[in-house]
């Protein structure tokens, strides 16, 4: 069996066809990446786990995070085939993956506002800087943000409501007036599809949203030509604004209610020994005893 015909067997199984829309779209980008690597027409059943782990290992010299995607998906696809008995083991099955270093990196408040400057200031990167805006000011992943549709946003009340792609949880969200701003100019040149920030030129004829490759390179791009130290990443803004809300005295439970966190301790990597939230605690003691 051809590796394309196992992937439009999986396509047409009962398990892809209950993906949601996103997820579907995450999936053939991964696929792609494998079929890219491995060739259309290769057997399946003469793919061992060495081929599997030298593959991985090639996915993995551009970034772990990446590799990890891939060979997630990898290991779904041919799940499905050891169950429909087309192939007798899956060599992904076997290969480690490895692990990602925690990340604790968060902007400064300049920081954001050197980034979003850059980007609005020029039409290509105004997409790229809308999604930055967006995780940063809601407290939101990147992915999340890459794919959100116009049926999300009520212009007249401005809000905004995410179901999140990870946990599955719903989050409504209120819409600033500089981002609701935004929003409206963004509307009025990309409302006539429905992604929010789509990539800003067609592909074959269409609008589609950054795959999580070009989003992780034209950010990498983006952060360069704005002057902004290399360490830093539109990933990290989702954690930035949160610990800037941690920092701020506001409750677990509201910080929860924005990001979407079902367990009080999955918050608590955001919770950081600063000077301004120890400042926060030791004034409200103060004031308390007064």
């Amino acid at each position: 069996m051809t590796l394309t015909i196992l992937i439009e067997q999986y396509k047409s199984s009962i398990e892809y066809k209950e993906l949601r829309k996103e997820t579907k779209q995450h999936y053939r980008y991964m696929i792609s990446c494998i079929t890219k690597y491995f060739g259309d027409e290769s057997d399946v059943n003469l793919l061992t786990t060495k081929k599997a782990k030298l593959a991985y290992d090639f996915w993995c010299s551009m970034g772990v995070s990446y590799a990890n995607h891939i060979i997630g998906v990898a290991n779904i696809v041919m799940n499905y085939a050891v169950r429909m008995e087309d192939v007798s083991t899956n060599p992904f099955a076997s290969v480690k993956k490895r692990s990602t270093k925690s990340r604790k990196i968060v902007w400064t408040p300049e920081q954001v506002k050197q980034l979003l400057d850059y980007a609005y200031s020029d039409y290509k990167w105004r997409n790229l800087g809308l999604i930055a805006q967006m995780a940063y000011e809601w407290c939101q992943r990147i992915g999340d943000m890459r794919v959100l549709t116009w049926d999300s946003i009520t212009f007249d009340k401005k809000r905004c409501s995410i179901e999140q792609s990870k946990r599955r949880a719903e989050v409504f969200l209120p819409i600033s007036d500089g981002l609701l701003e935004m929003l409206v100019q963004q509307h009025d040149d990309f409302g006539f599809q429905k992604y929010i920030v789509p990539r800003p030129s067609p592909y074959k004829g269409e609008y589609i949203p950054y795959s999580m490759f070009k989003m992780s390179k034209f950010s990498r791009q983006l952060i360069d030509e704005a002057g902004l130290p290399r360490e830093l990443r539109l990933s990290d803004l989702r954690r930035t604004g949160t610990t800037e809300m941690v920092e701020a005295g506001v409750g677990i439970a509201q910080i929860m209610s924005v990001t979407g966190h079902s367990n009080p301790q999955s918050v608590k990597p955001y919770i950081k020994n600063t000077f301004d939230s120890a400042n926060y605690a030791l004034t409200a003691r103060q004031n308390r005893d007064t």
